[in-house]
């Protein structure tokens, strides 16, 4: 494929911080350096795409209006400093939910490469040309099975996860890092 190469991001302990559920914008705080990172990506001339499970919306915590709510807020602090985001897809399923609508198994929940792959068609991403940055391992199989060759898992510093299947050039403790491997460095201004 001739397209674009594109970023795709987790939202939750990717982008910001991961406190349970986050549907609110007072509750959403930017983890630190992701901002920069983004700057750094876009400029660097990859797509970047959110792709997030919400399971919040099947299990009644919340409603799809407040997820869109918050993402609109998210882009458009993100676009005031530069950034654009070039597509915010999530799944509000679950199969375990609460909410009947929404209570099902469906393909765009991680693991499964709905939602990338809809990105991929929409914006006329080369997955063989993209990224994908996620927290969990779901996310890293829903990157597998869409093809995209570049995966990265953000584990914090001082979390323990059962890694041993994962590569540590994949392991990194934040989007930063994730540039700093890409691009050196000295793409990324320090502190």
């Amino acid at each position: 494929m001739n397209g674009k190469p594109a970023v795709f991001l987790d939202r939750d302990g990717v982008l910001n911080e991961d406190r349970g559920y986050v549907h609110r914008w007072e509750d959403f705080s930017f983890l630190p350096g992701a901002i920069e990172a983004l700057r750094q990506l876009q400029q660097k001339g990859y797509l970047l795409v959110v792709i997030t499970n919400q399971s919040a919306v099947a299990r009644g915590l919340c409603t799809e209006a407040d997820v869109l709510a918050l993402h609109e807020r998210m882009r458009a602090f993100l676009r005031e400093r530069g950034i654009e985001l070039a597509g915010i897809y999530h799944c509000p399923h679950h199969p375990q939910g609460s909410v009947s609508d929404y209570a099902i198994a469906c393909a765009c929940r991680k693991p499964e490469p709905g939602m990338i792959l809809r990105a991929a068609q929409e914006h006329g991403i080369d997955l063989s040309r993209s990224l994908l940055v996620g927290d969990k391992l779901s996310d890293l199989e829903a990157g597998r099975a869409a093809g995209i060759p570049s995966l990265y898992l953000v584990v914090p510093p001082g979390q323990e996860k059962d890694l041993s299947s994962l590569p540590e050039a994949q392991r990194v403790s934040g989007l930063s890092e994730v540039v700093e491997r890409m691009f050196g460095s000295q793409a990324m201004p320090s502190s």
